[in-house]
């Protein structure tokens, strides 16, 4: 543990100059005296490690002193590849790769390097959404690592079922995070937020010779893609909310314009048009109509209720 963090240190001055204390502490996650124990370390070492006093003062290396120690140990360079390392439980060893890397860089990238990483940010959450809860997803990572089955519990509407898989491989698709998995022969996939339990079994998962995930999810996605028949919608609506509605076309204007929008079948139409309340109506399909009034009826029984 003190060799990983002393070498850390080393980098993170080789790559960034001069920091002071606090700084390298922030960096990392330790105490100001301990950056000050592993700095004397250092020096005692033969590392030309310069403490610079004053208050702009720190720590920084003799000028072009560069270590050859960047190679990257196993866990470093899984979790290099792999982008949301810190949900797969891999935070710690894709932060010590990035610095090695960076480390290993001629001066000039480095500067680019780090430019990149300030200025560009990935952020795969959206927006409005409540954030999946993802406990398991380390177990099931690991069992997918060392290749073996997994057993879960799942939750399949209001029921928790049991199910014994051979995962495959975790995709992550706009934030949420899905298992493709074989249950008896059969590729299957689950939500990883509807994972009750997960426990890594002893023997070996079935994997196909020449298995690939990405194909694999393909055509998962294609079939999904299909089933969902898009459906036309007219819906009367305020005219300030029609800029909302997908390939909205206006067939009567209005204060209250009625239009004509697609929705991706009528679970979603019933999902879009419940969270606009009373600012629409829906006209046609008669099928959308009455889900609607009926989830409303229920809504409104709901809060009744409360009051009594």
């Amino acid at each position: 543990m003190r060799a990983s963090r002393l070498v850390s240190l080393l980098l993170v001055l080789q790559t960034e100059g001069q920091l002071t204390a606090p700084e390298l502490a922030g960096r990392l996650g330790i105490s100001e005296r301990t950056v000050q124990r592993d700095a004397h370390a250092l020096a005692l070492a033969g590392v030309p490690i310069v403490s610079v006093r004053g208050a702009a003062g720190g720590y920084r290396l003799e000028r072009g002193y560069r270590t050859r120690l960047t190679g990257l140990d196993a866990g470093e360079a899984e979790a290099l590849f792999v982008g949301p390392a810190a949900e797969l439980g891999l935070g710690r060893e894709l932060a010590a790769a990035r610095l090695k890397l960076l480390a290993a860089l001629p001066a000039e990238l480095q500067e680019r390097a780090g430019r990149a990483s300030r200025l560009f940010h990935v952020d795969m959450r959206g927006w409005f959404r409540e954030e999946d809860r993802v406990p398991h997803l380390p177990e099931l990572a690991g069992a997918l690592w060392r290749g073996r089955r997994i057993d879960i519990r799942y939750r399949e509407g209001g029921a928790v079922v049991s199910r014994r898989l051979d995962p495959l491989g975790l995709v992550l698709k706009a934030g949420v995070w899905y298992l493709l998995a074989q249950r008896r022969g059969e590729e299957r996939v689950y939500r990883v937020s509807r994972i009750v339990s997960a426990r890594e079994r002893p023997e070996p998962s079935v994997r196909a010779p020449g298995f690939d995930l990405a194909d694999a999810w393909a055509r998962r996605s294609q079939s999904f893609e299909r089933s969902r028949t898009p459906i036309e919608v007219t819906v009367r609506v305020a005219r300030s909310q029609v800029r909302y509605l997908r390939a909205a076309r206006i067939v009567e204007p209005g204060e209250r314009p009625t239009v004509v929008a697609q929705f991706e079948g009528l679970d979603h139409a019933v999902h879009v048009l419940l969270a606009y309340g009373a600012q629409a109506e829906v006209l046609a399909p008669p099928a959308l109509r009455d889900r609607i009034a009926a989830a409303a009826a229920e809504t409104a029984a709901l809060y009744a209720d409360s009051r009594a």
